[in-house]
């Protein structure tokens, strides 16, 4: 489990490639390397990964066809910055929202409105993942726990504080990059539940 609370950004140092699978490998802060061991969890990008290797300050994860396909880590260079969070712990404090790691799908982003203490930045999500998408609902992007600003046709936008943008990949997005995208664990819960019920009264 993650709580959407980003630690940090961590660079990308090594890509290795093989037939539908990936190994990268990060370079993370030491002072989230403590404890750290193979098996543990560590969301790259709000995607859950498992730590394959570790060699000094640099962690190693694979990545199989699936994460590839779905999520932006595909699309990594070398020298890329991923948003990291290791995974929550019992009687850790949860400020963002209960997050699974589990990406539904990808956003674009469409536009970055700047202003002086804070953005604003709007994202497109395909059709069949509007239904869970809603104004002051919880949303991951890229890991970050955030609310839903507007929801207008089939983009939204959510704001940002100086804060988050230091600490966070947005701070760097541009206009089409790609973000990881999940929703909410409840809210899509009680949207299929509705749904499923509904469809069948009819």
């Amino acid at each position: 489990m993650f709580t959407g609370i980003v630690q940090g950004t961590a660079e990308v140092v090594r890509i290795e490639e093989k037939a539908q699978f990936r190994t990268h490998t990060i370079k993370l802060p030491k002072a989230y390397l403590e404890g750290l061991q193979n098996g543990a969890s560590i969301a790259h990008n709000g995607c859950c990964l498992t730590v394959t290797g570790i060699f000094g300050e640099e962690v190693s994860f694979d990545l199989m066809q699936e994460t590839l396909r779905i999520t932006n880590l595909g699309l990594l260079n070398i020298g890329d910055r991923v948003n990291f969070e290791r995974a929550a712990r019992f009687g850790d404090e949860i400020g963002g929202h209960q997050m699974s790691g589990h990406i539904l799908c990808m956003a674009t982003i469409t536009q970055i409105i700047r202003s002086e203490n804070n953005r604003q930045i709007w994202f497109q999500i395909p059709e069949a993942y509007l239904h869970y998408i809603f104004t002051k609902g919880y949303i991951g992007i890229d890991g970050i726990s955030l609310t839903i600003g507007e929801v207008v046709g089939n983009t939204f936008c959510v704001n940002l504080i100086p804060e988050t943008l230091e600490r966070t990949n947005l701070g760097f997005r541009n206009e089409k990059d790609q973000v990881n995208i999940e929703i909410d664990p409840q809210t899509q819960a009680i949207v299929d539940t509705v749904e499923r019920v509904l469809a069948e009264r009819l």
